[in-house]
């Protein structure tokens, strides 16, 4: 027994194909939207034709978004309907992303990309480093083993209450910011939610040694972008690699592009190219998934919003 499902809005034809293909392979019955059982949402940056085309689905149950990241759909998640994102599909990706960042970071290498003369030796150590992570989930599950051969202390900070294997430490949000005074790097790898928007704000990055830096692979609506602004001016903290910014994309005449203590990449913890390979199979297995009625891999939270 099959199930019918539709991918859509082909505006993206890569992603359309490569959705269509996976729908194909895994069993189910590729179908137009009015049939469809199960809905695989094939362009994230349209979400405002996501009514329209949900409307016409009279039977659908199942709906499939291709990014981890839900915030442009938050309005359309009813729990009328299953929900799964990709969740965890491209954490491989930030990870090596975010341990990239930490080596600039540490070893300075943005600064003296901008350098126009020899200057003094500038840098810090990542070995045996306290490194913070908000955030419990697929990135951080990839991210710690990349840190393992550095032996960091290495302490998470998740909203449920049980250790993550292969942190040092796992604590709630309540000892944030106790944790934050013996932290050298911050690595921002949670959700973004109404709890957690602006939880790096003016209060935050006081409690954080001089020495240390932040690194925000997650939302940029997680750091207050002014506080930042000013905490690097003032010396309040050495340097943060941002792959997300507030507002994103930054204004070009944004402070943050001319200051020598940030690093600004354009969201390219996952790009296009790593994105496709890695989303391929993962839309395979859900929708086999689907079609045999076993568990659904990354379901959203309607509740929670992610």
């Amino acid at each position: 027994m099959t199930k019918n499902v539709a991918v859509a809005p082909n505006t993206r034809p890569e992603m359309y194909k490569m959705m269509c293909d996976a729908v194909e392979r895994s069993g189910a019955t590729l179908t137009g939207v009015e049939d469809a059982e199960g809905l695989i949402w094939a362009d994230p940056a349209r979400p405002e034709l996501f009514p329209e085309i949900a409307e016409k689905a009279a039977s659908l149950q199942w709906i499939q978004l291709p990014y981890a990241g839900i915030e442009p759909f938050a309005n359309n998640l009813d729990p009328k309907w299953r929900w799964t994102c990709g969740k965890g599909v491209y954490a491989p990706a930030v990870a090596e992303t975010v341990l990239a960042l930490a080596l600039s970071l540490s070893k300075n290498l943005h600064g003296y990309a901008r350098a126009t003369e020899w200057s003094g030796p500038v840098g810090r150590y990542l070995h045996g480093s306290n490194v913070t992570i908000l955030g419990g989930g697929g990135i951080t599950v990839e991210l710690l083993p990349l840190l393992a051969p550095f032996d960091c202390v290495t302490t998470v900070i998740r909203k449920k209450d049980e250790n993550l294997p292969g942190a040092t430490f796992t604590y709630t949000p309540e000892k944030l910011e106790e944790v934050l005074g013996t932290t050298d790097l911050l690595i921002l790898a949670l959700a973004l939610t109404e709890e957690t928007k602006g939880i790096i704000d003016k209060k935050s990055l006081s409690l954080m040694p001089p020495h240390s830096h932040i690194i925000n692979v997650a939302r940029g609506g997680h750091i207050v972008t002014d506080d930042l602004i000013e905490a690097l001016k003032e010396g309040k903290i050495a340097g943060a690699a941002l792959d997300v910014t507030d507002p994103e994309p930054l204004p070009p005449d944004n402070p943050l592009w001319s200051d020598p203590r940030c690093l600004i990449t354009p969201h390219i913890g996952n790009t296009p190219e790593m994105g496709l390979k890695l989303l391929d199979p993962f839309i395979e297995e859900n929708v086999r998934r689907f079609i045999n009625d076993e568990e659904l891999l990354a379901p959203v939270d309607v509740e929670l919003g992610y």
